[in-house]
């Protein structure tokens, strides 16, 4: 085994400890432990959805601390209407493609509905390709105390485990839709599950559609980070799917997503000055003929 150089023992986010006039410091890799420093520290970080190689790159390179290769890749990349149909075959590659990709994000994958709900054992074996053929660092599954013994068996074989409470998509049915999670006297079981998810060994939970009083409270009361999606500005992280928040994705959103940029109107006028130079035969012109 190598013995590891200053920087890559150095801290993640501290200077480095070469000089200035020597070679600068490699690219340091975020890892979990990185994200609860960052919580006891109070600093915030972010965490965005990637599917493939040039999204992962460039939101690497934006200094986004964590990217999930979401089972939101059902309906965003592959034109289900929710999360369900999406399968480990269909997820696998476009982990593989993220992680491939970045040089210093923590990538994590999502496991999609019933490749993990039967028994530890299977979240086990599912959570092994993640990581073996997906090169993963980490994992991402739904569920608060009942999930326990699935969190308690990866972490005890080696595999982080996101933990995801709150509302999840993969039980949209038993839910009865997507309502939010933990008002009047349901907080109580938010809080529960948050601290089963610890007690598991899980390294971060994500909380979805809880009202902010409520992720405020699980969020003091962890010692693990917190990521909110629509659980308010108190949480550790926040997470979004990338094509809302930037806007490939038109129609209506949900309340809590925030759009930075028009992605869409972008690229559809991009197109439509493609179509119309093609079909003018302005394009190719000169410039782009051999």
């Amino acid at each position: 085994m190598s013995t590891p150089t200053p920087e890559e023992a150095a801290p993640y986010g501290s200077g480095p400890t070469k000089s200035a006039a020597q070679a600068p410091t490699a690219i340091k890799r975020v890892r979990t432990h990185h994200l609860r420093e960052l919580k006891e520290r109070g600093e915030r970080f972010s965490m965005l959805t990637a599917y493939e190689q040039h999204a992962a790159q460039t939101f690497d390179e934006a200094g986004i601390e964590v990217l999930l290769v979401g089972d939101s890749a059902s309906n965003n990349v592959y034109g289900n209407e929710t999360s369900l149909p999406v399968t480990v075959d269909e997820l696998i590659p476009l982990t593989r493609a993220v992680s491939r990709s970045v040089q210093r994000a923590l990538v994590v994958g999502d496991l999609p509905f019933g490749s993990y709900q039967a028994s530890p054992e299977q979240a086990y074996l599912t959570a092994v390709r993640f990581m073996k053929e997906g090169g993963a660092h980490a994992i991402k599954l739904e569920g608060g105390v009942e999930m326990a013994p699935q969190i308690e068996r990866l972490t005890r074989g080696g595999i982080p485990v996101m933990a995801h409470i709150g509302f999840t998509p993969q039980s949209e049915h038993t839910l009865g839709g997507y309502r939010v999670q933990g008002r009047g006297d349901t907080a109580s079981r938010v809080l529960a599950d948050a601290l089963a998810v610890q007690e598991a060994g899980a390294f971060a939970v994500v909380m979805e559609m809880v009202p902010g009083d409520v992720a405020a409270q699980v969020t003091k009361e962890l010692a693990i980070p917190t990521i909110g999606i629509g659980a308010g500005p108190e949480c550790d992280g926040q997470v979004l799917v990338w094509q809302d928040a930037f806007g490939l994705r038109t129609g209506r959103m949900a309340r809590f997503v925030k759009q930075y940029a028009d992605l869409h109107g972008v690229l559809l006028e991009a197109a439509r000055a493609f179509d119309a130079d093609v079909k003018g035969g302005t394009f190719p012109g000169p410039d782009h003929t051999f």
